[in-house]
């Protein structure tokens, strides 16, 4: 027993350490990103926590949505090279690629238009129209909220079409949610990158698991409402679902409680390692007993299909839809409950200091 209690407490304070390392990554990366801008750029990337664009989020591409702070197109290649130090430190190397993946697909996404118009298949005002829609790989737009330190609170926000990438970090603990990852086309279907696929597992997972379940299990997990149109904690619509339906984690065997946990570890694991492991914790201590899937939609791909996993504590959502019968452009999306934008750590935080 004494050993073991041992094990605990020194597993403890090195969970600690590393946390505290991971911190210090995350703001020495991004001071010495801030140190690469001229004084102009620098005015555009900085904002105070305070300031309302903070909790806003979209994934519209720049023509619906304009975005605050300094777009990563107008990065010299220094700063390019450091704010990708910046994303190495917030994510895993699989949520680093996928973050550029999505990137890249918004130029491929316009070439694969420009076929279409040159093969006649788009009219000329519908090209003008998509043209101004300003998807782009430049188009992404980097904030600062705060001053990154150890002590205080500050912020980061990367965002353009289909990436919203939120952190709040308040002294040494911070939050990653919302974080939104889409891709369209999901697979890329001609051109030489004919074949890509970055939100991959998010599908391939999803199918998976809710093709090992037996017909009374589906019964309860499979519904037979509309695909939705998005996600359901959209931007315009609220950040949590509050009720749970679905088939619960206890009610499924080992073998498919293996697979839900591959699903559930591919949003996660997208994060730093600590991190993801924290995350991965939290749910742990629930235990599978409290997280509820239910879906919606066709149990074959490149038809509209709809996954929610849905715990006290987390939301992930996917949702694939389409032109016509076509489902090819993903939406997801992992939430934590009271903490997006680190409102739970901001409300400590101010708990701890309040001087009145």
């Amino acid at each position: 027993m004494k050993k073991s209690l041992l094990l605990l407490v020194i597993l403890a304070v090195t969970g600690l350490g590393l946390k505290a390392q991971t911190s210090e990554k995350l703001i020495h990366t991004t001071q010495d990103f801030l140190s690469s801008l001229d004084p102009d750029q620098k005015s555009q990337v900085l904002f105070t926590m305070e300031d309302s664009m903070r909790t806003k989020w979209t994934n519209l591409p720049l023509g619906l949505a304009p975005r605050a702070g300094l777009r990563y197109g107008d990065f010299s290649e220094e700063s390019k090279i450091k704010f990708h130090k910046v994303l190495s430190a917030i994510f895993s190397s699989q949520g680093y690629l996928k973050t550029f993946s999505i990137m890249q697909v918004d130029d491929i996404l316009h070439e694969l238009f420009e076929i279409q118009y040159k093969e006649g298949k788009i009219p000329e005002n519908t090209i003008q129209m998509i043209r101004g829609l300003n998807w782009d790989y430049g188009n992404y737009f980097a904030a600062v909220w705060g001053e990154p330190k150890a002590e205080g609170t500050w912020g980061i926000k990367f965002e353009g079409h289909h990436i919203s990438i939120n952190l709040t970090m308040v002294d040494s603990e911070y939050s990653m949610t919302p974080l939104f990852f889409g891709s369209d086309p999901a697979v890329v279907e001609q051109t030489q990158y004919a074949g890509l696929r970055p939100l991959s597992k998010e599908e391939d997972y999803g199918f998976w698991f809710v093709n090992l379940l037996n017909d009374e299990q589906k019964a309860k997990a499979v519904f037979e409402d509309k695909v939705p149109g998005d996600i359901i904690t959209s931007p315009d619509r609220p950040q949590w679902i509050s009720d749970f339906r679905g088939i619960k984690g206890s009610e499924l065997n080992p073998e498919q409680q293996k697979i839900l946990h591959y699903l559930i570890e591919e949003y996660i694991g997208n994060l730093e390692t600590q991190k993801a492991e924290e995350y991965m914790a939290i749910l742990h201590e629930g235990g599978l007993d409290q997280v509820y899937f239910s879906w919606i939609g066709s149990l074959e791909p490149m038809k509209p299909h709809y996954y929610l996993i849905h715990s006290p504590d987390f939301i992930i959502e996917y949702d694939n839809v389409g032109f016509l019968d076509n489902a090819n452009h993903i939406h997801s999306i992992l939430r934590q409950n009271n903490n997006d934008f680190g409102a739970d750590l901001l409300r400590k935080h101010r708990m701890e200091h309040n001087h009145n």
